[in-house]
């Protein structure tokens, strides 16, 4: 499944789309120039348990370091996985 990522504005998401409906999302914020605030992960169920989550994260950590930004994490999924994985430690506000 590939990952892709939409931005409008200031707001965004990383998602997975299947028959043309978003199946896995995560949306985040550019509070400033440099800093992103993801505040919402959803998966559809029958995606679960397959790290879909944690692969988000990690498109999302990727796109923050290609881009010189900072992520802050309002989702408390995305808080946890960003927290567990010292290998994301430079990318969080």
């Amino acid at each position: 499944m590939q990952i892709q990522r939409d931005e409008h504005g200031r707001r965004g998401a990383f998602f997975i789309e299947q028959d043309g409906e978003w199946i896995a999302e995560m949306s985040y914020t550019k509070v400033r120039p440099d800093v992103i605030v993801i505040d919402h992960t959803e998966i559809d169920k029958s995606l679960r348990g397959q790290g879909i989550g944690q692969q988000l994260v990690r498109e999302a950590v990727d796109f923050a370091r290609k881009n010189n930004l900072k992520i802050r994490a309002r989702c408390p999924y995305v808080r946890n996985v960003l927290d567990e994985t010292a290998e994301y430690n430079d990318i969080i506000i």
